[in-house]
């Protein structure tokens, strides 16, 4: 055999061991990709670790109620997929939406399905949720206006057992994690719903900073969550308990069942408070919102300090905040275009919402004070303005109906 040809056998035998190496790690690299998780291609949604998409059904398991008077009560909810609920920040409300019977004043009438938020009202669990929901009746001074539809749905309908579709908890108002500065909870009636939220989160996370709860309510009847509050104020020091009743019962006692008397107001923060910063937190009914918020700014605290949510048509003005644009006088036409209908705003109605309602047109709404975002609609034509900017995020070229009023002729999608 030549040199030459030894090198040829060589060479050959080189290439021969390449080719199986090359072939080998061919095949593993298919089998490592056979087993391994697919990624999401160019464009798509990696799934989200701290909410999800849509509706998701949960199963109501237990009912509580809260208050003497049994108006106050507790819904509490698993998911029926059974996978861990991801954390919420306290003070987030969950939205629902309900399938409702007619009231009884309207037997002719279809069910309808409406949608409502409530504020959550304990600290995160992966395990499920609670809602805190008080009856609404009718008003007593307006036998022409019915009990609140949704409220007496949960309090008269759904049982332990029944299954509610909700979506992941959304809001703009919840406590700042800091916790190097004192909060001061201000929770009026129903609004304590969100304060029991911060409260039970800051007992869990954060034991030693100073919570200041002041709660405002008419009496012991309607007191919700009496001896839990009572409960958590013996055994945690550093939660310092003001309950405010404007109407004692006989049986109730200035010292044992409540602190003061008369209502929440800035005048019994200044005397109850000590000197330094706090982080304020109110939550209420309109008369509450519209005196005390605009309060506290006046005494001297920072804006961004003063955080607040109200439920219901609450307007709240703060001092030295910009005007907004005057509402027009002249009558405009508003034209809901899947409804075929033009009517004229004259300017009596609140926002477009109730506008909306008054004449018949049924409009998708929730918390109706701009936070969840339920009737968000798209503005076809015209212009739309706020008094104040909404908590939800409105998207381009939409609107939302529950806070806004025309500035000038409008289409409106609804």
């Amino acid at each position: 055999m030549t040199a030459i040809e030894l090198l040829g056998l060589i060479v050959a035998a080189l290439l021969l061991q390449l080719t199986a190496g090359i072939g080998v790690a061919l095949l593993r690299r298919r089998a490592a990709a056979a087993t391994a998780p697919a990624l999401p291609g160019p464009g798509a949604a990696a799934p989200s670790k701290s909410a999800w998409a849509g509706w998701r059904e949960f199963r109501v398991v237990q009912r509580a109620y809260e208050d003497a008077a049994q108006t106050q009560c507790s819904f509490y909810l698993q998911p029926v997929d059974g996978q861990p609920l991801p954390a919420f920040k306290p003070g987030q409300f969950l939205t629902f939406t309900l399938d409702v019977d007619p009231p009884a004043s309207h037997a002719a009438a279809e069910p309808r399905t409406i949608t409502r938020c409530y504020s959550l009202s304990d600290r995160p669990d992966p395990a499920g949720y609670r809602v805190t929901i008080k009856r609404v009746p009718a008003p007593a001074d307006r036998p022409g206006f019915e009990p609140g539809l949704s409220s007496n749905h949960f309090h008269d309908r759904v049982q332990v057992g029944d299954l509610l579709r909700v979506k992941a908890p959304a809001g703009h108002f919840f406590i700042d994690p800091d916790p190097n500065v004192p909060v001061v909870l201000v929770g009026g009636g129903i609004g304590i719903t969100p304060m029991m939220s911060m409260l039970r989160w800051c007992l869990a996370e954060q034991p030693q900073r100073t919570v200041h709860l002041y709660y405002g309510l008419r009496n012991s009847r309607e007191h919700a969550f009496k001896a839990v509050l009572e409960g958590i104020a013996a055994a945690h020091p550093a939660l310092r308990l003001n309950v405010v009743y404007s109407r004692p019962g006989e049986g109730d006692v200035e010292g044992r069942d409540y602190q003061h008397r008369g209502h929440v107001d800035v005048d019994l923060l200044r005397r109850t408070l000590p000197h330094g910063r706090h982080q304020f937190y109110v939550c209420g009914p309109p008369a509450m919102m519209e005196t005390l918020v605009p309060a506290l700014a006046a005494w001297g605290v920072p804006r961004p300090d003063i955080h607040y949510e109200a439920f219901g048509p609450a307007s709240v003005k703060l001092p030295g905040a910009p005007e907004a644009a005057a509402p027009t006088a002249a009558e405009v036409e508003v034209r809901f275009q899947r409804a075929g209908r033009t009517l004229v705003w004259d300017g009596r109605d609140a926002s477009l919402l109730d506008f909306a309602e008054r004449h018949g047109i049924a409009v998708e709404s929730g918390c109706r004070s701009g936070g969840c975002g339920s009737c968000e609609t798209r503005l076809v034509e015209g212009a739309v303005q706020y008094e104040h900017a909404p908590d939800h995020e409105v998207a381009p070229g939409h609107c939302l109906l529950c806070v806004g009023r025309p500035s000038s002729a409008v289409v409106l999608e609804a």
